[in-house]
């Protein structure tokens, strides 16, 4: 592969057109992605000109930190929208080099491969009797990659040291934080398009290694499972493949968060599975718990939106969250699901009703009888409890909610599994 290559019309337009899709955050400089294009259309010579030469200079990357689902913070590196057309240029053209001699059972961020691969592979491990896993945690591993390990590997298949020079600088540019630049010696930042790229071909070598042994493994970016057929074996290929990843990789494992466990009892991309010899793909615990807080801020009753516009936000977060965990082979979760966002709903709906008069003038002419409409009418009970309350399942039921133009989990995850 040479620069060249990286750079013709094809790949360029590619990448720019792959860049202005994802859209994204701006870099140090401020520049947004719409601006990209006549950045480009003005600046590309130079641009262009000083890659050939070698002597493009990456800017410092922006440190953003996001909340973690099970707490603490993930370090993220936003580089320049320039910067990201760049990577993106280079991760187009060095894909198709790298990516075919991946392992197989590596499943994050490669062409053809996704998430419910990962899953259904490990759902078929346990299947076939390995019913131990190695839940493996890299400490802090977008962090801690060696760069010259890593630029080692890349050397092997890509000589041409316009395209290294240039993969060294972004690996070490600068992270901007707090308006201070500080010098980066290690570590891949997350949050440019080469950074997955770079992660599997350092991880390739723990695949080639877990191969070599003959050990059933699925491994999506760093989350990597590890299979076997009891606990004594877990504690053997625990103990071998930590010592491979810390003095052969350079990397660290989380001796306190790998665990040797029942399958059912980790969780995996956001799934889990269920015991027994019939084994299914369930959605996990922490998944469902945060779907829950994400709809209980969307339906808040604080906030003064009309109903119309709720359903609405509602509605791109359900198909979104349900495109992805219908995988599951359980349905009554999504069922259950459905009725709790009905009932947050009831819940708004009997607030906004606030005054007797309107209960009662609203319950009427929803079919309840005029006596027992006075009675609910009055109720002190809490809108909570209220809105689980037999009138209310009646009056503002599932036909309700189908006119006002809710989605339902179930009946859409009904139609995936088609």
């Amino acid at each position: 592969m040479r620069m060249e290559q990286v750079l013709t019309r094809e790949n360029i337009l590619e990448a720019l057109s792959r860049v202005e899709w994802n859209k994204g955050s701006h870099g140090v400089d401020g520049m947004s992605v719409s601006e990209l294009r006549p950045h480009m259309m003005e600046h590309w010579q130079e641009i262009r000109e000083a890659l050939l030469a070698g002597t493009y200079e990456p800017a410092p990357v922006r440190r953003v930190e996001i909340p973690k689902p099970n707490g603490g913070k993930r370090k993220l590196g936003i580089p320049t929208v320039q910067d990201r057309f760049i990577q993106q240029a280079l991760h187009q053209a060095l894909t198709p080099i790298f990516d075919p001699e991946f392992s197989e059972f590596s499943y994050g961020f490669r062409p053809g491969k996704q998430a419910h691969q990962a899953v259904r592979q490990a759902r078929s491990y346990i299947r076939e009797g390995y019913g131990w896993v190695i839940d493996l945690d890299l400490e802090k591993f977008f962090d801690r990659v060696n760069h010259d390990k890593l630029m080692h590997l890349i050397g092997k298949k890509d000589r041409d040291g316009r395209i290294l020079h240039l993969i060294r600088r972004y690996l070490q540019a600068g992270i901007m934080e707090n308006g201070l630049v500080t010098a980066n010696r290690e570590g891949t930042p997350q949050g440019g398009p080469l950074s997955p790229l770079l992660s599997n071909i350092m991880l390739d070598q723990l695949d080639n290694e877990l191969e070599r042994r003959g050990i059933r493994f699925v491994r999506y970016a760093d989350d990597c499972m590890i299979f076997v057929k009891s606990r004594k074996a877990g504690m053997r290929v625990m103990e071998s493949i930590t010592h491979f990843i810390e003095k052969k990789l350079g990397l660290k494992v989380n001796r306190e968060k790998t665990a040797i466990d029942r399958p059912w009892r980790r969780d995996y991309l956001g799934f889990s599975f269920t015991p027994g010899k019939d084994v299914k793909i369930r959605i996990a615990k922490k998944s469902v718990k945060k779907f829950k807080q994400r709809v209980r801020e969307l339906t808040c009753r604080s906030k003064s939106i009309s109903m119309g516009h709720r359903i609405e936000k509602l509605n791109q977060y359900l198909m979104g969250w349900c495109g992805y965990f219908s995988l599951a082979e359980t349905p009554s979760v999504f069922k259950a699901l459905d009725g709790w966002i009905r009932r947050r709903l009831r819940m708004i709906v009997w607030k906004q009703w606030k005054r007797v008069r309107t209960r009662y003038r609203n319950l009427v002419r929803l079919g309840v009888h005029p006596e027992k409409a006075y009675i609910w009418a009055n109720t002190r009970k809490s809108y909570w409890r209220i809105s689980n309350s037999p009138i209310l399942h009646k009056t503002l039921g599932n036909s309700y909610w189908n006119n006002q133009g809710l989605k339902s989990l179930y009946i859409k995850y009904g139609e995936k599994r088609q």
